[in-house]
C-alpha cells in the first residue's frame, strides 16, 4: 500500500459557510479550517463575542438526539446540528479539522453534506506526517429499542448496512449497504437531503424544531407525494440520508470505525447508544494504524475527481 495513502489529512485551508439553522432558523456563519495531526475534530463557538474553546467532537459532548444530534461545549453553550458537517468530514477522508461557528447550530445549507463536502474537494487536502487511525471493532456490540436496532460488528473495511421502514407509500421500506470510500461517498450518499412529513410540521414548530425547515433544505412529503419541485436526488434518498447521519454520528467515536455497523428503523439515538456499548468494554475494540490493517484495495487512494492534495514537507538537515 502506498504509505501516503495512510496518513493523516486535513484541510488545506479554510472554507466558509453561511446560513441559518433548520431548527432554530438563527443565521449562522461557519468556518471549517486545518486542523493538527492527532487531534481530531475540535468546534468552538462564538458567543457575544467571546470564543469558547476549541472541544473534542466526541460522544461524551453529546447533550441532545432529538432530530439532530447536539453537543455541549461547556459553560451552557451548545451546538446543534452537528451531524452534516461531521459526516462530511468523516466521509472524504479528514481526520483533523477546526469547526469555528457564531451561532447555537450549523447551517443547514441545502439540507445534506454536499455543499460541505464539495468545498472541501476544491479546497484540497494536506497530507500529514502521522499514521492514520482507526477504531477496530473487535467483538459485536448490539442496542435495541423494540423492534429497531443498531450495531457494530468486527469487518474488515468501513462498511454500513441500514435499513429504513416507514408508514408511507413514499418512503416504505428501504435498504442501502455502503463499502466506504471517499468518492463512493461523495458520489453516493453526500447529496441525500434530510426529510420530514408536511403532516409533522406544525407540531414540531410548536415545540421548537423546524422553524426553519423549508423546500429548499427538507424533502417534504405530503400524503402520497413529494412537495419538493425537483424530486429526488436518487431514487432512494430517503435511506442515503440515514446513512449519512450514521457517517456522522459514528464519527463522534474520536477516530473513524473499522467494522461494519449495521441498522434497522435507527436514528441519532441508537447512533449514540451503539457507540456506548462499544466503549462499555475494552474487550470491544482496539485502537490501530492504517498500516497495520489487511486491505484488499485501495480503499484511501478511491478519492473523488478533481482533488487536489498537498503533500506535508519535511526539512532535512
Amino acid at each position: 500500500m502506498n504509505r501516503l495513502s495512510t496518513r493523516q489529512r486535513t484541510l488545506a485551508g479554510e472554507v466558509s459557510f453561511s446560513g441559518y439553522g433548520v431548527h432554530s432558523a438563527h443565521p449562522v456563519t461557519m468556518i471549517i479550517g486545518p486542523a493538527p495531526a492527532d487531534s481530531g475534530y475540535l468546534i468552538r463557538r462564538e458567543v457575544e463575542g467571546t470564543m469558547s474553546d476549541a472541544v473534542p467532537v466526541t460522544r461524551d459532548r453529546v447533550s441532545r438526539t432529538t432530530l439532530c444530534t447536539t453537543l455541549d461545549l461547556g459553560n451552557s453553550v451548545s451546538v446543534a446540528t452537528v451531524e452534516h458537517v461531521v459526516s462530511a468530514l468523516s466521509g472524504m477522508g479528514i481526520d483533523n479539522a477546526l469547526i469555528t461557528l457564531d451561532g447555537p447550530e450549523c447551517p443547514i445549507l441545502d439540507g445534506s453534506a454536499h455543499p460541505f463536502a464539495a468545498a472541501m474537494l476544491e479546497r484540497g487536502f494536506e497530507i500529514q506526517p502521522a499514521a492514520k487511525k482507526f477504531i477496530k471493532v473487535i467483538r459485536a456490540v448490539t442496542v435495541r429499542n423494540n423492534d429497531a436496532f443498531a450495531a457494530l460488528e468486527p469487518y474488515n473495511g468501513r462498511a454500513l448496512d441500514l435499513e429504513i421502514d416507514f408508514d408511507s407509500q413514499v418512503i416504505g421500506r428501504q435498504r442501502m449497504i455502503f463499502d466506504w470510500t471517499p468518492r463512493r461517498y461523495f458520489e453516493d450518499v453526500s447529496r441525500a437531503r434530510t426529510f420530514g412529513f408536511a403532516r409533522d410540521a406544525k407540531i414540531l414548530r410548536q415545540a421548537g424544531y423546524a422553524l426553519g425547515s423549508s423546500l429548499d433544505n427538507s424533502i417534504t412529503v405530503h400524503e402520497d407525494r413529494i412537495l419538493n419541485p425537483g424530486g429526488l436526488r436518487y431514487e432512494d434518498e430517503f435511506v442515503r440520508h440515514k446513512l449519512l447521519d450514521a457517517v456522522g454520528d459514528l464519527s463522534l467515536a474520536g477516530l473513524p470505525i473499522w467494522g461494519r455497523f449495521r441498522s434497522y428503523k435507527g436514528g441519532h439515538a441508537l447512533n449514540a447508544h451503539v457507540l456506548a456499548g462499544l466503549f462499555s468494554s475494552e474487550a470491544n475494540y482496539e485502537i490501530v494504524s492504517a498500516e497495520d490493517l489487511p486491505l484488499e484495495f485501495e480503499n484511501f487512494d478511491d478519492q473523488p475527481d478533481g482533488l487536489e492534495v498537498h503533500h506535508y514537507l519535511r526539512s532535512v538537515r
